[in-house]
């Protein structure tokens, strides 16, 4: 390890499938130890994790960090949005966590929706319409189906919540994180009355949103980490808010995140209430907000059709007509919870590779479909789409955003973004900046430009006719109920 200029802070990210811990120097963003450790995640009827296991690869994850995490002055812990997280009154799961991806709860989702003024009124207080990824409706749908555990509930906390909350003893979350609960008003920036008394949620079970640049707590005694007590602990937030602080996120840029589920955001000053339910209206980590789309099946779904015609995930070919809905696990955007995978236009000359491409498309058509609700009227269109997660790096994806898109796409050098955001964000504790502009000094979005090429609009047309054809079969998904329409 080379010797630091500045303290040293530590940046967490708490993601579906594994926790990863950053040591950095806060005086120049060099990264001076890493880690990482996974978790898992239930395959049945929904998705789930034990909260513990998360600690657990928090614990790990340091361990890997060697002495440079014992010297850390500050902490911030970035997480997976949206996931329920309920604790008895030890602190300890009642059950195992709901995650984003569970998208049991979209009956309760429909139902919350119309009870609460509809899509328009939801859109106005809270910012989103929520579906079945929202915390408030995997609240909705464990009340209905397991009373028992509600009950049991002394406290409701997310994901990042409760990481933070083990280093500190106090329950603390973020206004980036709280924004994607379904209960917390962008318009009032405060927890929603209305909605919790709709719910059956009592606000004390819920933790007290802390302010950007406040300090969250303090490194209690009695925990299992290398930090020493008193260790400064940053608020944390949402993954979306933390990738976006890593980036030093100016407004109007764009920025296309290929992962587990794929997102595309930006940074606002308005606050955003779109009634299609198209763009969640999400609040930023620093005072601003974060206008986001999401899909559900990205990088995963993907490589699942990859492994099934047993080719590299690189191995596509051009042309061909046949287009892939890759639907995998539902969809969020668009709003399609009992949808599965959809195959059309296929030919006898039609090769694996082409299958392989269409479905690269289709997880890329939605995210472009919504990059233009994200971003504000006047926002600068030439701007490079700035492409990070895990299939940032793949050539597959990148030729494909550049295609669908055409605009200019830059990649980050810097990985970890998350990580990097929440490093940030501990950071700011310590020199009083806004851990965005911490993220700048540190360069994090430098990394090299595509320039752009002509917009394969011919594709796009076909994908958009074949969706709105295969709607009513889509919405109904495969073994589900026909929906009844007013």
């Amino acid at each position: 390890m080379s010797a630091a200029e500045g303290p040293l802070v530590v940046g967490v990210d708490t993601s579906t499938q594994s926790t990863k811990a950053l040591v950095v120097d806060a005086a120049t963003g060099q990264v001076v130890a890493s880690g990482q450790a996974p978790h898992t995640v239930s395959s049945g009827a929904g998705r789930e994790s034990d909260p513990r296991q998360w600690w657990d690869a928090l614990c790990e994850a340091l361990r890997q960090c060697g002495d440079a995490a014992h010297e850390a002055a500050a902490v911030s812990i970035g997480g997976q949005q949206h996931g329920l997280v309920t604790l008895d009154e030890r602190g300890e799961p009642v059950r195992p966590a709901l995650l984003w991806n569970d998208v049991r709860s979209a009956p309760q989702a429909g139902r919350l929706v119309a009870e609460l003024g509809g899509p328009k009124a939801w859109a106005e207080r809270t910012g989103s319409v929520p579906g079945a990824s929202f915390t408030v409706t995997k609240w909705a749908w464990l009340a209905e189906n397991e009373p028992e555990a509600v009950r049991a509930a002394r406290a409701v906390r997310l994901p990042h919540d409760y990481l933070t909350e083990r280093l500190t003893g106090q329950g603390t979350t973020d206004r980036g994180d709280a924004s994607g609960t379904g209960w917390w008003s962008s318009a009032t920036e405060a927890y929603d009355e209305e909605t919790l008394a709709h719910v059956g949620l009592d606000a004390a079970l819920l933790p007290r949103v802390v302010r950007p640049g406040e300090v969250a707590g303090t490194v209690r005694d009695g925990h299992d980490l290398p930090f020493s007590r008193g260790t400064l602990v940053a608020p944390g937030t949402g993954d979306n808010a933390a990738a976006a602080l890593g980036l030093g996120l100016r407004p109007g840029t764009p920025v296309l995140s290929l992962g587990t589920s794929g997102t595309v955001y930006a940074v606002s000053r308005h606050r955003p209430a779109d009634p299609t339910g198209t763009v969640a209206g999400f609040a930023d980590a620093h005072g601003d907000w974060l206008p986001l789309a999401c899909t559900l099946n990205c990088t995963l779904a993907v490589d699942r059709v990859a492994a099934l015609l047993g080719l590299d995930r690189e191995a596509v070919d051009p042309g061909g007509s046949v287009t892939l809905l890759p639907y995998l696990d539902g969809e969020r955007t668009p709003n399609l919870p009992h949808a599965s995978g959809l195959l059309h236009g296929l030919h006898h000359d039609t090769t694996a590779g082409q299958l392989l491409q269409a479905a690269y498309d289709g997880a890329v058509h939605a995210l472009l479909g919504a990059l233009d609700l994200v971003l504000d009227e006047d926002a600068d269109r030439s701007t490079p789409l700035l492409l990070i997660g895990g299939g940032a790096r793949g050539r597959a994806w990148q030729e494909t955003v550049r295609r669908l898109s055409g605009r200019p796409v830059q990649i980050p050098e810097a990985r970890e973004l998350v990580a990097l955001g929440a490093a940030a964000q501990a950071a700011g504790l310590l020199t009083g900046e806004d851990p965005a502009a911490v993220a700048r000094r540190w360069n994090t979005a430098a990394g090299p430009v595509l320039d752009a090429v002509e917009r394969d609009g011919a594709t796009l047309e076909r994908i958009t006719g074949v969706l709105s054809d295969a709607a009513p079969l889509l919405e109904r998904g495969a073994g589900a109920e026909p929906r009844t329409r007013d």
